[in-house]
């Protein structure tokens, strides 16, 4: 109760003021399955971060981040937003890590001026993959007829049902690259003078655990949410969290689902799944 009145004009010249830390958690992997879907999107929390900014004499907003990655697109996006309002705020951003901010969770981690990391949370993987099936000796084995019809030549590319074609692969890491390359450029331009190794043990997809990954410059030191903000701002800090939330009515009675949904939700765990697998959790 107390805290609320300290928030109303007037009043609150005349009550205890604790400092306050917008807390913003991003957890999952990274990719725009819609808002009844978990996971971090732009469209799932870019009002959250607006929101988490706008705290009336908020002295920090602590991204709290636990992600193996996922689009680049939405990291971009996401780590987009989050200068913007730092740099229209004058507000600093802290990035917390806890079991792992790889690939694009440490795209998001370097949204922020300063990362905290436990010794054994995962960072890194400062690159960019794609991966598939090859499927035509199986469809060839049960006589399976594969009719696919485009119009453009390259429309199909990949198309796990037939030989992989050289020209496609090297399309696509044409593509990967590109993004490899603007993953760099934000890495470099967001760490700065602080990265100390060398580009080829950076910049190559390595993971390391945080307390290897201080040295290198990659994170910034050991510590987490509540005891570093305590250290800054005194016992009375206040955390004030901000996240996507279900509708009223979603929440209250639940999704109705058919098969279709069913079939592409339990894919989607399956494949989130496989992204966590890869750091071993």
């Amino acid at each position: 109760m107390k805290d609320f009145i300290c928030d109303l004009p007037i009043i609150c010249e005349f009550v205890e003021h604790k400092p306050k830390v917008a807390v913003v958690r991003l957890s999952g992997v990274i990719s725009d399955s819609g808002p009844r879907k978990g996971g971090i999107s732009y469209e799932r929390y870019a009002q959250s971060i607006e929101d988490a900014f706008d705290v009336k004499d908020v002295r920090e907003v602590a991204l709290v981040i636990n992600s193996p990655g996922g689009s680049p697109a939405q990291c971009s996006l996401l780590s987009g937003i989050i200068r913007q309002c730092a740099a229209e705020k004058k507000v600093p951003v802290t990035a917390y890590v806890e079991d792992v901010a790889a690939s694009g969770g440490y795209w998001l981690a370097c949204a922020a001026d300063k990362i905290y990391v436990q010794p054994s949370s995962i960072v890194g993987s400062i690159g960019v993959i794609a991966a598939g099936f090859g499927l035509e000796d199986f469809i060839k084995r049960h006589d399976i007829k594969r009719r696919v019809y485009t119009s453009g030549k390259d429309k199909a590319m990949l198309d796990p049902f037939v030989p992989e074609k050289k020209a496609d692969v090297e399309r696509i890491k044409t593509l990967q690259a590109d993004i490899h390359q603007q993953f760099i450029a934000w890495v470099r331009d967001r760490r700065g003078a602080r990265l100390k190794a060398k580009d080829a043990e950076l910049f190559e997809g390595g993971i390391w655990t945080g307390s290897a990954a201080i040295p290198m410059g990659v994170v910034d030191a050991v510590g987490d949410l509540r005891g570093i903000s305590r250290e800054k701002y005194g016992e009375k800090v206040r955390f004030i969290e901000f996240g996507p939330e279900k509708p009223f009515f979603q929440s209250l009675m639940g999704v109705k689902a058919n098969s279709a949904t069913m079939g592409r939700d339990m894919l989607a765990a399956l494949e989130e799944r496989a992204f966590w697998q890869r750091f071993g959790l």
